[in-house]
């Protein structure tokens, strides 16, 4: 009898990522949102760029955070207007587009759905309307409400195990750090994601790949679920 397969997907919640994030969390079975490691500035747990006339442009959620700090513990910084800003970006720069009345009221929704206090929350609400648009109905997890082990490959191999795993699906960047041998031990299948973006109609001139996701929803509404994996 053939062992059943089942594919465990982990990434840290990232706020409104790219398209490769979602296609992520489609080939999974199982999709882990690594919360509660330690948070890097700079990267793309609260900030990601958008399409605008001028090129991308960075949309940054204003954060109050000390060193070594995990994502579960960064507090959003509301002394500043933020939401209304972003809200605002995002209008300027997309109310153009096909979609922009099926798709901005969603993301003007979870902004304005309570006063977010911490950052990962607030990114997986917007995570999860997002996933509701494309019909995407993966099982997911917050490593923080699992009983984890190790650091780097051990902590994957941990997660995936627990939720009975046989196949890890990482992102191309994870041939540079992880320990593949220790998959083999394990009896997981380590296999890397074959994501090609898909290139369609942006506003703006050029095509600028790696934008947030809600630039292929503006553009493209339900249908980006075909873009992200054709037929599925």
């Amino acid at each position: 009898m053939t062992a059943l397969r089942r594919v465990v997907g982990i990434h840290q919640p990232d706020f409104l990522p790219w398209a490769g994030f979602f296609y992520k969390i489609l080939r999974s079975d199982n999709f882990v949102f690594l919360d509660d490691v330690q948070f890097v500035k700079n990267g793309y747990r609260n900030r990601v760029t958008i399409k605008t006339p001028q090129g991308a442009q960075w949309l940054t959620v204003p954060i109050s955070h000390k060193f070594g700090q995990l994502i579960t513990e960064v507090r959003i910084n509301n002394q500043s207007k933020w939401k209304k800003k972003h809200l605002r970006t995002i209008e300027m720069n997309y109310k153009k587009s096909p979609f922009f009345n099926e798709v901005y009221p969603l993301l003007e929704s979870a902004y304005g759905e309570r006063r977010w206090e911490f950052l990962a929350p607030f990114n997986l609400r917007l995570i999860e309307i997002i996933c509701d648009y494309l019909s995407i109905s993966v099982k997911t997890r917050r490593s923080s409400t699992m009983k984890t082990r190790g650091a780097s490959t051990n902590l994957l191999i941990d997660i995936v195990t627990q939720l009975h795993g046989t196949v890890y699906l990482s992102g191309t960047g994870g041939a540079d750090y992880l320990e593949e041998d220790k998959f083999k031990d394990h009896a997981i299948a380590l296999t890397y994601t074959d994501f090609k973006h898909p290139v369609y109609n942006q506003l703006w001139g050029e095509f600028i790949p790696g934008t947030s996701i809600i630039d292929l929803l503006f553009n493209c509404g339900a249908a980006s679920r075909q873009h992200l994996v054709p037929q599925a």
